[in-house]
């Protein structure tokens, strides 16, 4: 009986071009509105318990030394009931893709369990990762439940990101953006925007205004007029940007391989990892580089940081992540760089925080290849104040980072340089064997598309 309403209202709706587009409006806003509320109440309980955690860690300085334990905990219970659970925001990457693989609904506590444990015992993680996740498989739960078609799904998936990234960080245009943008560098797809749009906006109403969950604000008091120095200037520091991005991906890649041909055992491989971290407190002599790092990105916007803060930083982050813990890479990528900004403010002779807020959005954009969605980030966080130089750094950054990223299952949808010839289908792990094999290539562009 339900197929064959279904059946008579597409015959009706194909005759009538407006009721095609209302049907489509309708259907998108609800479908989307639903994964808002999945996503955003989701992310208000996780951002509750991590304040928790963070807050007692903070008490309870020994819980440092559990971290190793804490980590093979977690290693354990991906080895024994995660199955693909463990590709993490990669897997959800494939399936938009053309991955035939099913995200399990675990996926959800585990990596909410995971991060959790990360951050209570001093892991330097962050939380986009976590919440992209949560989103992700609650929206391929949905659609499980209302028996959604192959292409319906892949935007669905794509509205579990938005919902995610929008209520984790309070800003639902960047959400809505980021959803659209890290599946495919250089593509976007226009079908999904009104679906991803209903799902990071309500997800991010739901978290703040329904669960009362609050973001932290950062303060820029001035932004330079449009000057050709200053322009020359943010050029400069946007390259290093992109250049700091490339480090963080290959080293956390890197760190990723190593450890798992040198350790077999994941829970060995991570309670190592943790040992390391407990070492880096000393060797660094500091505790400030452990958990998100919000505290460092409110320094940078208030006072000056020390020069190599940046580089601690993001040490501790390559060393948690490659070694198995849980947690996302964004929050440590906007400490990363907005300390990196901060720094280079003295010697460029710029405003600290005025830098600090290009490096916050553009070291993060390198990352991940997406700068449009870190442009509107940089516009919903700081203000319209400074766009024209936020879109510079944007920009240079994510040409400067190459064809690297975080997300090794993202797709090369377009070269970033027409002498760089990338075959169909070729992601960011597979673009390095491609280089090898070809290594002077030139000409054509990819024309791959979702």
């Amino acid at each position: 009986m339900k197929k064959k309403v279904y059946a008579k209202w597409m015959m009706l709706a194909e005759g009538r071009s407006h009721l095609a587009l209302w049907s489509t409006f309708i259907k998108w806003i609800v479908l989307g509105s639903i994964v808002g509320i999945l996503s955003g109440t989701a992310s208000a309980f996780f951002l509750k318990s991590l304040d928790y955690v963070t807050d007692v860690r903070l008490e309870h300085e020994w819980l440092l030394f559990l971290l190793p334990m804490g980590g093979a905990l977690v290693s354990y219970l991906y080895m024994r009931y995660g199955k693909n659970s463990s590709k993490g925001n990669n897997l959800i990457l494939e399936q938009i893709g053309e991955g035939k693989e099913t995200i399990p609904l675990r996926m959800a506590p585990l990596v909410l369990f995971g991060t959790l444990v990360t951050h209570l015992f001093g892991g330097s993680a962050g939380r986009e990762g976590t919440a992209v996740q949560m989103g992700g498989s609650l929206a391929e739960w949905f659609g499980k439940m209302i028996k959604i078609s192959p292409l319906d799904r892949k935007i669905l998936l794509m509205c579990g990101i938005s919902g995610g990234f929008g209520s984790i960080f309070g800003t639902p245009l960047a959400g809505t953006i980021f959803g659209l943008e890290v599946i495919a560098i250089g593509l976007i797809s226009h079908k999904a925007l009104l679906p991803c749009f209903a799902a990071s906006f309500v997800g991010d109403l739901v978290t703040t205004r329904l669960w009362a969950v609050h973001h932290t604000h950062y303060q820029v008091d001035v932004f330079p007029a449009i000057d050709a120095l200053v322009v020359v200037k943010v050029i400069i520091a946007s390259i290093l940007f992109g250049l700091v991005s490339i480090l963080f991906s290959e080293l956390t890649h890197f760190l990723k391989r190593t450890f798992t041909s040198i350790f077999v055992n994941p829970m060995l491989k991570s309670a190592v990892g943790g040992f390391i971290i407990i070492v880096l407190v000393y060797v660094a002599g500091s505790r400030d580089y452990l958990g998100l790092g919000i505290p460092l990105i409110s320094d940078s916007f208030q006072t000056e940081v020390p020069p190599f803060a940046f580089l601690w930083k993001l040490i501790f982050t390559v060393f948690t992540l490659g070694t198995g813990y849980q947690g996302g890479e964004v929050t440590p990528l906007f400490a990363i760089g907005a300390m990196l900004g901060n720094s280079l403010a003295g010697v460029l002779h710029l405003y600290g925080p005025f830098l600090a807020s290009l490096g916050f959005i553009a070291v993060f954009c390198g990352a991940t290849n997406t700068p449009i969605a870190c442009f509107i980030m940089g516009i919903e966080l700081f203000g319209s104040s400074g766009g024209i130089y936020m879109f510079i750094a944007c920009m240079v950054s994510f040409l400067f980072s190459g064809h690297t990223g975080i997300y090794t299952s993202q797709l090369i949808g377009v070269s970033k340089s027409h002498l760089i010839s990338i075959p169909e289908g070729t992601t960011l792990a597979t673009v390095k064997s491609l280089r090898e094999d070809t290594p002077n290539p030139r000409g054509r562009e990819n024309k791959n598309g979702i």
